[in-house]
This record gives structure tokens, sequence and C-alpha cells, in this order.
């Protein structure tokens, strides 16, 4: 622990801590304190934009939808019978 050279040539403050820097100047700093919250800023409302009213669409008249034609099935293609062959004599 270090040695006390002085005491009585700071005025100390509660819930300060003073220290001695490299250059030798006694330096004054506010203390942590562990379990205190910070205060939190109220939170604002936020502001809601007035919209203009909204024009209404002319009403469409119902359409009609026409039948869909159904399509036949795709045939296969029949494969043609080969005539027998010849026999050579």
């Amino acid at each position: 622990m270090g040695k006390i050279v002085a005491k009585s040539v700071i005025e100390r403050k509660p819930g300060h801590l003073y220290y001695v820097d490299a250059a030798g100047n006694v330096c004054e700093a506010k203390m942590a304190r562990g379990g205190k919250k910070k205060k939190k800023a109220p939170a604002k409302k936020p502001v809601a934009k007035k919209k203009a009213p909204a024009k209404k669409a002319p009403a469409k008249k119902p359409v009609a939808k026409k039948p869909v034609a159904k399509k036949a099935p795709a045939k296969k293609p029949v494969a043609k019978k080969k005539a027998p062959a010849k026999k050579k004599k």
C-alpha cells in the first residue's frame, strides 16, 4: 500500500476517487457504484400523422367467367407392322 504524504492538500468529495497519475498530478474521478441502475428517459409517444381520406374506386361490374374447353388426351402413335420377310430360294 502507498505511503500518505499529505492529507489536507485537497478537499475530498464523497463518491470521488483520488489518485496520483504518472506525471505526479493528483487526479479526481467519480467512483462507479454497482447496483444502481441508470434512469431511463421517458418513452415518447409517436405522433400519428393524419392521412387524407381515401378516394373510392368506381365499382366494377362482375365479369362472367368463360368455361374452359377441355383438351382431348394425346394419343400414342401406333407402330406399323412390317410385312413378313420373303424367303429366297
